[in-house]
């Protein structure tokens, strides 16, 4: 691996399902750049250190900066080796606030951390410590999301250092990493409760939406990503200067927070998942504003409408700082003009609107209508399926899991992977849609809301409800619900369309062997061997 371009691995497009090693990744990122985020990550590894025994002296200050180092290296987020770099840095000035007497030198206990060492290591352990650090990645996403809305957990903070320090420790094995594997699950729990909380608190619990594909005339906005304060601040700041916003992937559960919709130029939701921007903005006559990850290399034929903010940065693009100033989006919307006519677009499967807002508040508040319809026989089974979309062929295995699940049965799902079905109609089941879309990838915590609180109702575990996971991974958010899935105990999960490549055979039989995770076949063999 040393006498090759770049080395990556942790998201589920990479070359040949084993790894990137070229000049530059399916991603579109470059081998500087990718070596940049190693010597970053091996920075924050040092900086781990260094916190070691001096947990005291750590500053808000200092935690953002780990947050935004870690979601920073996030596939699809920053492109830009200049952003590395100022991350770079402002990690090892923290570094120098919590240890000002290091020297640099190798036996030195706060010295950086050299990335090579772990991809070269024993496959067993390179696998539970990618785990490890892919799961803190998506982690310390949902943690900043939180944070910028002012909410935040010291516990949770502190644990991204212990599990940093644990990826350089060279001394540690399976025995002591296998557990950190597992807590990785367990802190992320807290992690989407704290994000849930911030986002029920500041814009009020998710309803019942439906919301239009088509595209009214007029200048308007989309805005793309997850942060919800973005585009609060977007729609503040568009109020009354006759341009409209959209949503794109993940920002589309948006619609379904009162606090947000109550906007009327909120109007609906443009494109489909993050994997088809580029053919989906290429005509666009509006700017895009990318507030988290799923940003793709932009093409020629749009690149001057792109706009980043937060961790987001591509060379060359706008970058909207931290004075939040929306001004320059706003111009280039009125200065395109959007469309001269309204315009209609429909979902993958034809779709012209789609339904949102089935948090845990929602649907809990049914849960004595679906416990009878259980109990009656007129629900047979449950199915969450959701997860990250991507490129890679086969995806549609969902779209045909989804619409082949019989009409006694209902869907839940969550996350960019919806957008493969979310606009097929399946009707009803006891007054509600079939398909009942939770919201972003960080609200799963409302599905395990949903199936505990339905368990309890039972009187029987998790595991022995009529419900089952069906997941779409992509990238590194997908790595740390599904360890938290595992924390929980739950099995019999589905999981495609490929398994990470940095699962190596011995951890990926131990994790079929405690928890039944099974690799995607056909929808209608897996369909067969869930139903029966």
């Amino acid at each position: 691996m040393m006498n090759q371009n770049m080395f990556c691995f942790q998201c589920e497009q990479t070359t040949g399902c084993s790894g990137c090693t070229g000049k530059k990744g399916v991603c579109g990122k470059s081998a500087d750049n990718a070596k940049l985020q190693d010597e970053l990550t091996g920075a924050l590894i040092g900086l781990a250190r260094a916190a070691q025994g001096r947990e005291g002296l750590i500053t808000k200050e200092i935690d953002q900066v780990m947050l935004e180092a870690l979601f920073a290296t996030v596939t699809n987020v920053s492109f830009d080796d200049d952003h590395m770099e100022d991350l770079i840095d402002r990690v090892l000035e923290a570094k120098g606030f919590l240890y000002p007497s290091f020297v640099p030198c190798s036996a030195c206990m706060a010295e950086d951390y050299d990335m090579d060492t772990l991809w070269q290591a024993n496959e067993d352990i390179r696998s539970l410590k990618s785990l490890i650090l892919f799961g803190i990645r998506g982690m310390a996403a949902y943690a900043y999301h939180a944070r910028v809305l002012g909410y935040e957990d010291k516990a949770v903070n502190r644990f991204f250092y212990k599990a940093l320090a644990a990826v350089g420790n060279d001394s540690y094995g399976m025995d002591e990493l296998l557990p950190i594997v597992l807590e990785v699950g367990e802190v992320n729990l807290t992690c989407m409760a704290l994000l849930d909380r911030a986002n029920t608190e500041t814009y009020g619990h998710p309803v019942p939406t439906t919301v239009s594909l088509s595209v009214e005339k007029g200048p308007f906005i989309v805005i793309t990503g997850h942060d919800l304060r973005d585009l609060q601040l977007l729609l503040e700041q568009t109020q009354g200067k006759g341009v409209n916003v959209y949503t794109h992937g993940e920002m589309l559960p948006a619609h379904a927070y009162p606090e947000l919709k109550k906007y009327p130029h909120l109007k609906g939701n443009f494109g489909t998942a993050w994997q088809n921007q580029q053919r989906e903005f290429a005509d666009l006559p509006a700017p895009i504003l990318f507030t988290s990850n799923c940003l793709m290399p932009p093409k020629a034929s749009y690149a001057d409408r792109v706009f980043t903010t937060e961790v987001v940065a591509y060379p060359e693009m706008v970058h909207i700082g931290e004075d939040k100033d929306f001004s320059p989006v706003i111009r280039k919307a009125l200065e395109l003009g959007g469309f001269s006519e309204d315009r209609a677009f429909t979902g993958i499967n034809g779709g012209k609107e789609v339904t949102t807002g089935f948090g845990h508040h929602t649907v809990l508040s049914v849960a004595d209508t679906v416990i009878d319809a259980v109990k009656a026989g007129a629900l047979r089974h449950i199915f969450l399926v959701g997860g990250c979309d991507g490129a890679r062929p086969g995806r549609n295995y969902y779209t045909e899991f989804v619409r082949q699940t019989p009409a006694d049965t209902a869907v839940l799902t969550l996350a960019c992977g919806k957008f493969r079905f979310n606009d097929l109609d399946l009707g009803t089941i006891g007054g509600l849609p079939r398909i009942m879309d939770m919201g972003q990838c960080n609200d799963a915590y409302s599905a395990i809301k949903v199936a505990v609180a339905l368990a309890e109702a039972f009187g029987c575990g998790v595991n022995d409800l009529p419900l089952t996971l069906v997941l779409s991974w992509y990238e590194q958010k997908a790595v740390c619900i599904l360890l938290t899935l595992l924390h929980l105990g739950l099995k019999n999960i589905y999981l495609g369309p490929t398994l990470p490549a940095f699962l190596s055979k011995n951890v990926l039989e131990f994790l079929v062997k405690n928890f039944d995770i099974h690799p995607t076949g056909t929808p209608e063999g897996d369909l067969a061997a869930i139903l029966k």
